[in-house]
């Protein structure tokens, strides 16, 4: 493979040793020993906010009066979209049981665990596609019971539009927190919903790193870092909307790459000449997010063929990878590490983040190339189960005390040993009773 670097990153300023697990592994400790009071505390100090933590019926209704018209159908659209896919992902999966040999019977079964908890960011943006994701997904998936939480405003609370997305899609329980202690709260049950079994969804640093260290007796989707997105591109391809679109990515913020590979030398550099254009046009603070973005982590990759280009979007493994050039076929059959695909050039990242249906909570820094996003796999328990009739005793007990003793496991072959001596026993009491 030949490639060469038309822009190359030069990579995140240095900084200080993060100090999130340290602060993380603090909070939590604190929380475990002082409960609610603590989650209380940590909201009035971080969040500022000293309102109800459990959002009140008649608050959620009241904020969804607000919520203007067009911005609800336009949720709606999405929700359903978001819906329906996460349903025919659940539709897909199916429980079966299996005839091995003669009377010996397997089968598998989905299970919905019991409940999920769903962290919907806030901060700079607003993210009603987060809630969406989330909750929605759950719901599909067959969840009794899904709390959901988001950063309060100081003084005002989750905003309008934030908790309407949270409601419609299907929230039992909505937490007014934010941060470590929001994932905690619904780690350890607090604020009367039960104890979440699962926790997924964005959030920063500190979130991510809450998540990993509650890790093991609670799930989680994934531990995620900065978003990242790779375009392909060849001589077919718009350079003004490819300029654009690795731009509407780097919005996202300083830490978030984004890379374009091309086989055509000519777009490569127009879209080099257009990215500077297109981040002065956004207002402030996105323009400065996408120009910190794109000048440190930032990428153009020229590669010979699109076989070229192809391996080098399987060796990033990008959270999002689209494909703007000839054959979209070919990419989509070829392509084999990314966290969600989109194919020609009038699809955009920007939909799958908001609206057109699969799943946005995807893995990043590399991690699509041994798994996928978030989905209602996530919230399934794929379990299985067995049944041994005396036909099948003979083959199976010995061949299970064979291994076993192989292995030196003696206790394990007995168990497989007094079965047979079992069946030959009621073998020969049978005529005895018939008789």
């Amino acid at each position: 493979m030949s490639a060469e670097l038309m822009k190359s990153a030069p990579g995140l300023l240095p900084e200080a040793q993060g100090d999130a697990p340290v602060v993380v592994g603090g909070m939590l400790a604190r929380i475990r020993e002082g409960g609610e009071a603590a989650v209380a505390d940590y909201a009035r100090r971080l969040d500022g906010w000293s309102g109800d933590i459990v959002v009140p019926e008649d608050r959620i209704a009241e904020a969804c009066a607000r919520v203007p018209g067009d911005l609800k159908a336009h949720i709606g659209y999405a929700h359903d979209n978001i819906r329906r896919f996460a349903q025919a992902q659940r539709d897909s999966i199916s429980d079966f049981r299996i005839e091995l040999r003669p009377g010996l019977v397997a089968g598998q079964r989905a299970i919905p665990i019991g409940t999920a908890g769903c962290y919907v960011p806030g901060g700079r943006y607003a993210h009603i596609a987060s809630a969406l994701m989330t909750i929605t997904t759950a719901r599909a998936a067959g969840v009794p019971h899904v709390i959901a939480c988001s950063p309060p405003k100081p003084g005002a609370g989750i905003p309008d539009a934030i908790l309407y997305a949270m409601h419609l899609a299907g929230a039992d329980r909505i937490l007014a927190l934010g941060g470590v202690q929001a994932v905690a709260a619904m780690a350890f049950g607090h604020f009367g919903g039960p104890p979440a079994d699962i926790l997924v969804g964005p959030g920063n640093a500190f979130v991510a790193e809450a998540k990993r260290q509650l890790f093991g007796p609670v799930g989680i989707d994934m531990v995620a870092g900065p978003t990242d997105s790779m375009i392909l591109a060849d001589a077919t391809a718009d350079p003004l909307t490819v300029a654009w679109d690795l731009v509407g990515q780097a919005e996202h913020g300083p830490t978030s790459p984004v890379w374009l590979a091309t086989t055509d030398r000519v777009l490569a550099a127009e879209v080099l000449r257009l990215i500077p254009l297109c981040i002065n046009d956004l207002p402030e603070p996105n323009g400065s997010s996408a120009r910190a973005a794109w000048d440190r982590l930032g990428e153009i990759i020229l590669c010979d063929t699109r076989e070229d280009m192809a391996h080098t979007a399987d060796t990033y493994a990008p959270e999002h990878l689209h494909v703007q050039a000839a054959d979209l076929p070919w990419w989509r059959d070829r392509l084999r590490a990314y966290g969600s695909l989109f194919l020609g050039a009038t699809t955009t990242v920007a939909f799958g983040d908001k609206a057109s249906g699969p799943n946005h909570v995807l893995p990043t820094s590399g991690a699509a190339r041994y798994t996928g996003g978030l989905s209602v796999h996530k919230f399934l328990k794929t379990v299985t189960w067995q049944e041994v009739a005396p036909e099948a005793l003979p083959d199976l007990a010995a061949a299970t005390a064979c291994i076993s003793r192989f292995e030196g496991m003696e206790g394990h072959a007995r168990t497989a040993d007094i079965r047979l001596a079992n069946l030959a026993q009621l073998a020969m009491l049978a005529p005895h009773h018939q008789g």
